[in-house]
């Protein structure tokens, strides 16, 4: 059962989640492989495969493709890079894409301070207002905005406001892999779904958040990425992919939070053999128990074990996908002859990894 939370004391004074601890940051050799096996029949085949994004926090080096394919590097419609491979008539009935690269990635912590910031301008709005709108699966209507301005009230600053937002989504949502027999998620990542459910995983979290927000009049935005988590260190195991939202606050910037891994430091539940594995491995560093330093944490901001892979929702790809927007590049994108191939039917991705000394 969920119960109310109340703010931290930190937001109480003004302040959101502060630290002057100097940043972790932490070095990976990464093996990102896409396989692809296509029907019969095919005849033209496009793949948009994610790589490593040019990012603040992390570094990319010693970056490299092997493929029997020829691939380009091609930019989306929302700047992130991808891995571009063209068959026409495809000889290659199955095949693999294999990125190998060296990652140093540091620890995010943004001090978000609720007493440097304030409504946006009429101009940094209108510049904005991409983050202010709504996404295919990423809903804002008359019912999301009721409830927004139910749970912010009359308060206007934004850092102030989206930890409202984080605490009422701890206390009303629960992740799925809590009781993984009854509870499940969306596969797009579902505003809608969240929140008639009152559950879903991280990319169900964060759309309804991401809704809430921008009802609000806070620009959000999605990261997609993964872990690298510390027990598969070395591993022959998928990394699987992860989102966190950045919400836009004048005077500071992108401020992130993750609250759908806080949600599993709320503590709010029983470790069985049902879900024990299944939540450890949610978590960048494993789980040991309910920690409400870790709940504040992730707001604000975000662990040195990760990848950024894109960022943004209903993508267009390039060149363009002849299919309708693409709802995020988390692991890749396949079309045969003009239409979506699923995942698991006609390609799988697998991230691995281990973690070495810079």
């Amino acid at each position: 059962m969920k119960h109310r939370l109340l703010a931290c004391s930190v937001i109480a004074a003004g302040v959101a989640t502060m630290t002057a601890a100097e940043p972790r940051s932490a070095t990976f050799e990464a093996r990102h492989e896409l396989k692809v096996t296509l029907p019969d029949g095919a005849n033209r085949v496009r793949i948009w495969f994610a790589m490593p994004q040019d990012d603040p926090l992390q570094q990319v080096k010693n970056f490299k493709v092997e493929s029997p394919i020829p691939h380009r590097v091609t930019t989306d419609s929302q700047a992130n890079k991808a891995v571009y491979l063209d068959l026409a008539d495809p000889k290659l009935k199955e095949f693999s894409v294999v990125e190998s690269f060296t990652l140093s990635r540091r620890e995010q912590i943004s001090g978000a301070d609720a007493r440097k910031t304030g409504p946006l301008s009429a101009e940094r709005r209108a510049e904005l207002a991409p983050l202010l709108a709504a996404n295919q699966h990423v809903i804002i209507d008359d019912r999301i905005r009721k409830l927004a301005a139910e749970i912010v009230g009359e308060e206007k600053n934004p850092v102030l406001a989206a930890r409202k937002l984080y605490d009422w989504t701890l206390a009303n949502i629960d992740y799925w892999v809590k009781d993984p027999k009854n509870k499940k998620a969306s596969p797009v990542g579902s505003t809608e779904y969240c929140l008639t459910t009152k559950t879903g995983n991280c990319t169900d979290f964060h759309s309804l958040w991401t809704s809430l927000a921008r009802a609000a009049g806070i620009p959000t935005r999605m990261v997609y990425g993964s872990f690298f988590k510390k027990e598969l260190d070395g591993q022959d195991a998928d990394q699987s992919y992860h989102c966190w939202p950045e919400f836009y606050a004048s005077g500071i910037g992108w401020v992130p939070h993750d609250v759908a891994v806080a949600d599993i430091f709320v503590g709010d539940f029983q470790a069985n053999t049902d879900n024990e594995k299944l939540v450890r491995l949610t978590t960048a560093d494993g789980y040991t128990g309910a920690d409400k330093s870790k709940v504040d944490y992730y707001f604000g901001n975000i662990d040195e074990r990760r990848v950024t892979w894109s960022r943004g929702r209903d993508l267009t790809l390039s060149p363009k996908q002849d299919a309708g927007p693409v709802t995020a590049l988390a692991k890749a994108y396949v079309e045969i002859d003009g239409k979506p191939a699923a995942e698991k039917e006609v390609w799988t991705r697998k991230l691995t990894f281990r973690e070495t000394k810079e």
